[in-house]
């Protein structure tokens, strides 16, 4: 028997909904109320550095005005993080994360001086300089108070995994190739966890079987399904959609202001008409 149709809303308070994010909502929340399912909603405040206690306070606000309802109380992640270090906990125990003490810059050095610059879904592919320090290392600069961050080991997390596999509503099913994005981080010294962890994470706290997101997102699923396996977590159903456009072709963004739903509104611009602006008369 199919499982009912759950679906999310994920966006991070940093700048107000724009008719990009309102794209994606009314994406997620159709999804669901087509299928007769739920629709719920999920504020990804876990960087307080660039987290506005203003814009988690709008999002609702907005979301509202635009017509849409969702059917549980809203998760934000910054009240959760407990389940985030169990996550990390776990990974540790089975001996897939090590400490990387690299700053970005460092980072970049190492790349230029080995000539090569694949990219991940995160840009420039860690090059595994700290994979390779021994446990004594990592143990004393850890222990000496380092600054670092918790990078999963890439390789060695696929080889316990094996195989696997996901399946995209447009794009069928997918073998999962989690190591083409290299060792990516998990944790950091700001971020008790990184989006690739907790968006892992809460979408199998919240009980959601069909992620729904745009195609900027597609190749970062090949890591969420090794987290899912490594986890022991359920797989959901994917659907990346396109991503709404300007007239010139550039993906809106919430450096659009004027484009923001607040702005719209306070042109004058009714709900129907926005909802119509973002791609759904």
């Amino acid at each position: 028997m199919p499982s009912e149709t759950v679906t999310r809303f994920a966006p991070s308070p940093t700048g107000f909904l724009h008719l990009g994010t309102a794209h994606a909502a009314l994406f997620a929340w159709k999804r669901a109320r087509d299928a007769g399912g739920r629709f719920l909603l999920r504020i990804e405040d876990i960087d307080q550095g660039r987290a506005r206690e203003e814009f988690v306070e709008a999002i609702p606000e907005d979301l509202a005005w635009l017509g849409l309802d969702w059917d549980a109380p809203v998760r934000r992640q910054s009240r959760h993080l407990a389940d985030y270090r169990a996550a990390l906990a776990r990974l540790g125990e089975a001996e897939l994360l090590y400490p990387c003490f690299c700053s970005r810059a460092e980072i970049q050095a190492e790349i230029e001086r080995s000539g090569l610059a694949p990219h991940g879904s995160d840009g420039p592919i860690y090059p595994g300089t700290c994979r390779a320090l021994s446990k004594a290392e990592r143990s004393a600069r850890v222990a000496a108070g380092e600054s670092h961050a918790l990078r999963l080991d890439a390789a060695r997390a696929a080889a316990v995994a094996g195989r696997l596999e996901w399946k995209d509503a447009e794009a069928g099913r997918i073998v999962a190739d989690p190591t083409t994005h290299g060792d990516v981080v998990l944790a950091g010294k700001d971020r008790p966890a990184a989006y690739h962890l907790a968006v892992t994470v809460d979408d199998a706290i919240q009980g959601v079987t069909l992620v729904t997101r745009g195609m900027d997102l597609f190749a970062a699923t090949h890591v969420h399904r090794l987290l899912q396996a490594l986890l022991g977590l359920p797989t959901p159903r994917y659907w990346h959609h396109r991503l709404l456009m300007d007239a010139s072709g550039r993906r809106l963004a919430k450096r659009d202001r004027d484009l923001t739903l607040r702005a719209l509104r306070d042109a004058g611009a009714t709900p129907s008409e926005v909802r119509a602006m973002a791609g759904f008369p």
